[in-house]
């Protein structure tokens, strides 16, 4: 079975308190890629609590952001009904790299998948730490990141994480 995975397309990353015209760029492009693709979707969320100023990543960005429960955490209007169209798996996750998605992909592809593709937000961040865990988990799956329905913090860290994953073996595709 084919995945797709959706990583954080949600309100704050989008138009909310960290985001950036970039991410609102490519919500349409997503929805495009969900829609069309043919087998499992799961989107993830980022996640985080009313201590988040108190953590680690808090106190490197302190900017709150997707606090469970908010309407920042919630995904986009438009890629919550394109998840609910696709029957999409929804999974909140604490770190960048969601360490529980290969148990997740391998829940809904009936074992090791046979493709993942990868789309969201930021590609600098949480795009690039779950290929990269993803790539751990799965050597000989074809994994694949479609640069046109990513965006990075900035155009220039989405362009260097584009470049950090080819380099890992993880294609990239659409440019």
């Amino acid at each position: 079975m084919k995945v797709l995975i959706v990583v954080d397309m949600q309100n704050d990353f989008i138009d909310g308190s960290i985001g950036t015209k970039e991410a609102v760029g490519i919500v349409d492009r997503v929805a495009e890629v969900m829609d069309s693709f043919d087998g499992a979707v799961i989107c993830t969320r980022d996640t985080h609590f009313a201590d988040y100023l108190e953590t680690s990543e808090g106190r490197k960005l302190p900017v709150e952001h997707c606090i469970e429960g908010t309407k920042g955490h919630a995904l986009q209007d438009t890629i919550q009904k394109m998840a609910e169209k696709k029957q999409a798996v929804v999974m909140n996750k604490i770190t960048f790299g969601a360490k529980n998605l290969p148990e997740e992909i391998e829940k809904l592809a009936g074992g090791v998948p046979e493709f993942i593709e990868l789309v969201g937000l930021c590609t600098d961040i949480c795009v690039i730490s779950n290929a990269m865990l993803l790539k751990a988990f799965y050597p000989e799956v074809p994994i694949s990141v479609d640069a046109s329905a990513c965006a990075g913090v900035t155009p220039q860290s989405h362009k260097n994480a584009l470049e950090a994953m080819k380099m890992c073996q993880i294609d990239i595709v659409n440019e």
